[in-house]
């Protein structure tokens, strides 16, 4: 055989050579170093030792929820105002002051249970995480397409994704028993159940969903007065969804569709759109409305607290390398701008730990070295070493200095440029205890009559066939609580899998569960009350839901 090593390029070959990671020309990328063409390889090979060891740890740990998602770039662009007056009144975030301002912007879309190479056609909620790269650094604004979460407090996230992950024994995906026994005990989750078993739990595209910030946050103006805050994306595309026949249609075809969809729509110039609304409601408790403004479970009535536009969102560019972009990019609910502040919601304090946490686990310490998570202006930090530190951040003029305080040349402490006392004083007890006001079934029910009449019969559907898997215990749990949100959705699911009201009406609540008045009237009634009163509610996602047909036509 020839040596490869011996042969010269061919006639007009000009093309860079190939060379190892120490920058080594390699001379022969086909045969390993061994004793004759057919011995033993020899232990000193270290362009195939680099090489295969470098190949083994080509994959980081992926996530351990919203593996499965890509990533696309634009720009956000300010309009200056929110609710026709300057937006300095409520907030003094620089990205939002100046009309026609535009900060780059990169987005990941996500689905939340599956593995990294699952199908983006389950149904499933969808991550919709936004980084600002602002001129104070990065904004992250981490949320889904639903506006509302499965939990109100994070002590459970870890019991209810286990609950979506496969069975521990025999590793069966998303079994039904496992999830609807987790929500039987959770009825907080019933509001985000009436939404991922609707069509909106399997959207058409990234392009056509909604996006929201779910959590309440604070905007802070230059007087240190305080707004409370929800987060609103929504797509000039509309909005369009599937059926599970539709899902599964194209996903007999493309388990990646939604991927290749955005990217082929940004490739031939369809850049899709979103305007950034925001809810705004004063920085107390509010004892006067029937649920709790800091409760991830609930959305806040638009017809009380209307939607208000303070810019847009296009993305117009691709990623140039899937890993580097997409599966090393990093976002967390703690990464805020000035001007940009957390509110007292338990839910987002747990989220504002596990998201940097992991990171700095899957990615490595260094994970905000990257250069999808850098910072548009460069971090001057005392931060030092870790695994894979490859440059180290600035500092001040003493390089030998790492430390702060210092007198000999090392970094600084800003000026704070306003008071940093703000939002309402609390004072409370240490303990441990749910929020007083639950409320669990107002909204769930009062968001099946809202919904189109499409979307109510895909609901049952789906909540039929997925109860038909479970337990009896379960399925009479769960009708039970179908007829405390809503007579008629109880009625439907319960006539679906052959449960009467008269088998379920003599169950008592959870031992856990706290009901309200209202609760407790509905369950002296039960499936005799009627249908709630939703003449002039205006709720959260009760926007125009087109069905995409894809069973006859999947991947077009």
């Amino acid at each position: 055989m020839t040596d490869v090593a011996n042969q010269p390029p061919a006639e007009g070959d000009d093309r860079k050579v190939l060379t190892t990671r120490q920058g080594h020309p390699v001379a022969d990328n086909q045969n390993q170093r061994t004793v004759g063409a057919r011995g033993p390889a020899t232990l000193e090979n270290y362009q195939f030792l680099e090489k295969m060891s470098h190949f083994d740890r080509e994959r980081i740990p992926e996530r351990v929820v919203h593996a499965r998602g890509t990533t696309s770039f634009g720009y956000f662009e300010a309009y200056g105002t929110v609710g026709g007056e300057p937006i300095a009144e409520y907030t003094r975030a620089k990205l939002f002051q100046e009309k026609g301002k535009r900060t780059k912007t990169a987005v990941r879309f996500s689905t939340v249970a599956g593995g990294r190479d699952s199908s983006e056609a389950v149904r499933d909620p969808r991550g919709f995480a936004v980084k600002f790269y602002t001129e104070d650094g990065n904004w992250d604004l981490v949320g889904n397409n639903l506006g509302v979460f499965f939990l109100r407090d994070a002590i459970k996230f870890p019991d209810f994704i286990h609950s979506q992950k496969p069975d521990p024994v025999t590793f069966e995906r998303q079994v039904a028993n496992r999830v609807f026994d987790f929500v039987s005990q959770s009825p907080e989750a019933l509001h985000m159940i009436t939404l991922v078993f609707s069509p909106r739990g399997i959207p058409a595209s990234y392009r056509t969903m909604q996006g929201f910030g779910v959590n309440t946050y604070r905007w802070i103006n230059a007087r240190g007065e305080t707004k409370l805050i929800k987060y609103h994306w929504l797509p000039k595309q509309g909005v369009k969804s599937w059926t599970a026949a539709d899902a599964a249609a194209v996903q007999a075809e493309e388990l990646g569709y939604h991927t290749l969809e955005l990217r082929a729509a940004i490739d031939r110039g369809d850049y899709p759109e979103w305007e950034l609304n925001v809810q705004m409601m004063s920085d107390e408790e509010h004892p006067e409305l029937d649920f709790d403004p800091l409760d991830d479970t609930k959305v806040w009535p638009e017809n009380e607290f209307p939607l208000m536009p303070v810019g847009r969102m296009v993305l117009d560019q691709n990623v140039s390398n899937f890993f580097a972009e997409n599966e090393q990019i990093a976002f967390g609910t703690g990464v805020l701008v000035d001007g940009l502040d957390f509110s007292d919601d338990k839910m987002l304090v747990g989220r504002t730990f596990s998201y940097s946490d992991t990171q700095r686990y899957r990615v490595g310490p260094n994970y905000l070295q990257l250069p999808v998570n850098s910072p548009a202006t460069p971090p001057r930090t005392n931060q030092r070493d870790g695994q894979m530190a490859y440059y180290v951040d600035e500092g001040g003029e003493n390089p030998h200095v790492n430390y702060e305080p210092s007198i000999t040349g090392g970094l600084r402490e800003d000026q704070a440029p306003y008071p940093d006392e703000i939002g309402p004083e609390i004072t409370g007890r240490v303990t441990r205890q749910r929020i007083p006001l639950t409320a669990d079934y107002k909204q769930a029910g009062e968001r099946y009559l809202l919904s189109q009449p499409w979307e109510q019969d895909d609901l049952v559907a789906n909540l039929v066939d997925a109860l038909s898997q479970c337990d009896r215990a379960i399925q009479e749990r769960m009708v039970w609580h179908w007829y405390l949100a809503e007579d008629e959705l109880g009625q439907r699911v319960g006539d679906g899998i052959g449960i009467s009201l008269d088998e379920i009406k003599g169950l008592k609540p959870l031992q856990s569960q706290t009901l309200t008045e209202e609760d407790e009237q509905r369950l002296a009634n039960l499936g005799h009350n009627g249908p709630r009163d939703v003449s002039g509610l205006v709720m959260t996602h009760c926007v125009p839901n087109e069905h995409e047909d894809k069973v006859g036509d999947p991947v077009s």
